[in-house]
């Protein structure tokens, strides 16, 4: 492992500043799938090994303060690729898709000369198709042959004479299913994430969860080597994810397990290796920030504005206040939420708190498996007052919340009832109400949520209560 790493290396440290950098320099973005920020090594990883992803950060520029638009896959990927947040570009719910008459990434390079590819899941999985990339495949769940596919797209390009590169790859890790078995972790030693509750098959699946990382983990090491090989040594390498993981207070979630994520970007001779920056930066940022890296200029009329001199060390800061937003998906997930944060404070807005927040994590014929572990949550709420709390707090939320982030970071202390911060609150409230109008946010919702009042389908106890009936139901009709 030790010696792969050091073959990357002349990748990422560049061993002199060149006189002049090429107007349009190669680019690579990898995403991966479901992975909040604390869970890979260059944030502190949580016993998670992501030796490959250290490296590209010992040679790039690290962010700890980047965000998505939306915690669920189809509006965060599409918010990307639009360079729009979702109530401007249309894909506001998950598996929804942008305006087809919206300008989307590939044309942008496009016009700029570059050839634009996609390996994986860049898109929402087959809506790659309606990007208009010059090439793609292996969009589909779990479909992991777009690895060699990207590599092999490098090796087969000739070197002199073609047009500069935007690829793009996506991991499929580390979205569910996770690998049946993990027996490179010991669940006893990994830590649990804030408001977890501990079981044995909690940390079961949180071994698998981990397994699952290092294996995206190991798939950017494969195409950091690619790159290495068959592109320029000035190529500039992007590595992010879509949202949080999906476990309880990540995925479908505002809170920042759901919506804070990896963001770590290397360009040797243009980004000083092994920095970090506070600098708050938006996933809609990033179109912008890669077209002004190739020579561009990004339009006006974008939610994103680029951050190229945070990358070239010429600024300390982006954006004052990173909005986000979420809707539902399906009807496995109805909880319609906006957010805004500033330096310090978070504010989210909860637009139908009689709903009951639940995901396929805790619902009965959720897919996948979770349930698995969520049961044992039950059934420990069921005799253990903090389990109940923990439990109740993940199904009920109130219509407002308000975080201290540099005091409470995990979001555990509601302080919207607190009067001492009522000015705060104020202000927070009547900023993303600004926002919200400008944005045109209709706060449409297709679909009928779950009311609080409903126990047959979730809830201390509901939930298995029901898996038991089911199987009873089932052995009786055999």
């Amino acid at each position: 492992m030790r010696a792969a790493l050091l073959l990357l290396l002349p990748l990422l440290l560049p061993l002199a500043l060149p006189a002049a950098v090429p107007a349009r320099p190669d680019l690579v973005v990898f995403l991966t799938d479901d992975q909040s920020q604390g869970d890979v090594s260059p944030y502190g990883g949580g016993g998670i090994r992501t030796p490959h992803l250290q490296a590209l950060a010992d040679g790039g520029l690290t962010f700890t303060r980047a965000y998505v638009a939306s915690p669920s896959c189809a509006p965060s990927r599409a918010a990307l690729l639009t360079g729009r947040m979702p109530a401007r570009n249309g894909a506001e719910a998950n598996h929804s898709r942008p305006e087809p008459g919206l300008r989307k990434w590939p044309a942008y390079f496009q016009e700029l000369g570059y050839e634009v590819v996609a390996f994986g899941k860049v898109s929402h999985y087959r809506q790659a198709g309606e990007y208009g990339f010059d090439a793609h495949g292996h969009d589909v769940l779990h479909d992991h042959a777009g690895i060699e596919a990207a590599i092999d797209f490098l090796r087969r390009r000739p070197r002199s004479g073609a047009k500069p590169l935007c690829l793009m790859v996506g991991s499929h890790w580390p979205h569910v299913p996770w690998p049946e078995e993990a027996p490179e972790y010991d669940p006893a030693r990994l830590p649990l994430p804030p408001g977890s509750i501990d079981t044995p098959r909690t940390r079961a699946w949180r071994a698998r969860y981990a397994a699952a990382v290092t294996r995206g983990d190991d798939q950017l090491g494969q195409i950091l080597t690619a790159v290495r090989a068959h592109l320029a040594p000035d190529a500039l390498v992007l590595f992010t994810a879509d949202h949080g993981a999906q476990w309880p207070f990540g995925k479908w979630n505002l809170y920042e397990a759901g919506v804070c994520v990896p963001l770590i970007i290397a360009w040797p001779g243009r980004i000083r290796p092994g920095r970090r920056t506070d600098a708050m930066v938006s996933w809609v940022d990033l179109l912008p920030t890669l077209l002004e890296a190739a020579g561009g200029r990004p339009p006006a009329d974008l939610d994103g504005r680029s951050f190229l001199p945070v990358l070239t060390g010429a600024a300390a800061s982006h954006r004052e206040r990173i909005f986000t937003t979420h809707s539902n998906d399906g009807r496995m997930n109805v909880y319609p939420a906006r957010a805004v944060r500033d330096e310090r404070w978070k504010y989210i807005r909860n637009l139908r708190p009689e709903l009951a927040f639940t995901t396929h994590i805790d619902l009965v014929g959720g897919r996948l498996g979770q349930r698995d572990f969520f049961a044992t949550w039950e059934e420990a709420a069921g005799r253990d007052p903090a389990a109940a709390a923990a439990l109740d707090r993940y199904h009920r939320r109130p219509a407002e919340e308000l975080y201290d982030l540099t005091a409470d970071p995990a979001e555990h202390v509601n302080l919207a009832a607190d009067a001492r911060h009522g000015v705060r609150l104020a202000a927070l409230r009547g900023e993303l109400d600004a926002w919200m109008k400008e944005q045109g946010d209709r706060q449409a919702i297709t679909v009928e949520g779950r009311p609080l009042a409903d126990r047959k389908t979730y809830g201390p106890g509901g939930a298995a209560a029901e898996e038991a009936a089911q199987a009873a139901k089932k052995k009786k009709g055999k």
